[in-house]
C-alpha cells in the first residue's frame, strides 16, 4: 500500500469506528431496555405511530432533497449549480437529522429492539446502521485525506438506510392504517 494509501485508510478508520460503535451502542441499549411503550405524540395526529410515520416521511422527502442537491454539487446534474445549492443541501440535512430524532426516540425508548417478525428485525438493523452510517458520514465531511469517493459512499449507506427504515415502518404503517393522520 503507497503512502497516500495509508493515509486515506487511516482518515477512514476513525469514521468507520465511531459509526460501527454507534450502531453497536443503539443495538445493545435497544435489546437490554424494557421498552417503556411511551411515545412520542403530537396533537392532531391519531396515534403516536401516525406521527413517527409522517415525521419519517418528511425525513426521507429532506434525503431526496439531500440526495438531488448532492448530486448537482458533484456535477451529476449538469454544470451550472446555483449559488444556493450548498445551503439548501446543509439545510436539508440538518433539518432531516431534527426532525428524524423524536422518531428514533420513539423507535429506541418506546419500542426498543424487536424481532418478533421479519420486518421488525430489518427495521431495528437498519436504524442501528443508519446511525452508525450517519455519524461516520458526519466524521468524513471534515476528514483530511480521506478518499474522494468516501463521502458519496457513506452519504448513499445514510440514504439507503433511511428508505430501508421507512418502507418497514411508515409505508408499512400506511398500507395498513391508510394516509391516516
Amino acid at each position: 500500500m503507497t503512502t497516500a494509501g495509508n493515509r486515506a485508510g487511516v482518515a477512514l478508520l476513525v469514521p468507520l469506528v465511531a459509526g460501527a460503535v454507534v450502531s453497536v451502542v443503539l443495538g445493545v441499549y435497544g435489546s437490554l431496555h424494557t421498552p417503556t411503550g411511551v411515545a412520542v405524540n403530537v396533537a392532531g395526529f391519531s396515534s403516536p405511530m401516525s406521527v413517527k410515520a409522517w415525521l419519517a416521511t418528511v425525513v426521507v422527502v429532506l434525503a431526496i432533497v439531500q440526495l438531488l442537491s448532492a448530486l448537482a454539487m458533484y456535477g451529476k446534474l449538469g454544470r451550472n449549480v446555483p449559488a444556493w445549492m450548498s445551503p439548501v443541501h446543509r439545510w436539508s440535512g440538518r433539518l432531516a437529522f431534527l426532525v428524524s430524532i423524536p422518531v428514533a426516540l420513539h423507535c429506541l425508548y418506546a419500542l426498543g429492539f424487536q424481532s418478533f417478525d421479519t420486518r421488525v428485525l430489518l427495521h431495528s438493523l437498519l436504524g442501528c446502521f443508519f446511525y452508525g452510517a450517519f455519524v461516520a458520514k458526519m466524521l468524513l465531511l471534515r476528514k483530511d485525506g480521506a478518499p474522494g469517493w468516501a463521502l458519496p459512499v457513506f452519504g448513499g449507506l445514510v440514504f439507503t438506510g433511511l428508505v430501508g427504515l421507512w418502507l418497514s415502518a411508515s409505508l408499512w404503517f400506511f398500507t395498513q392504517s391508510g394516509l391516516t393522520f
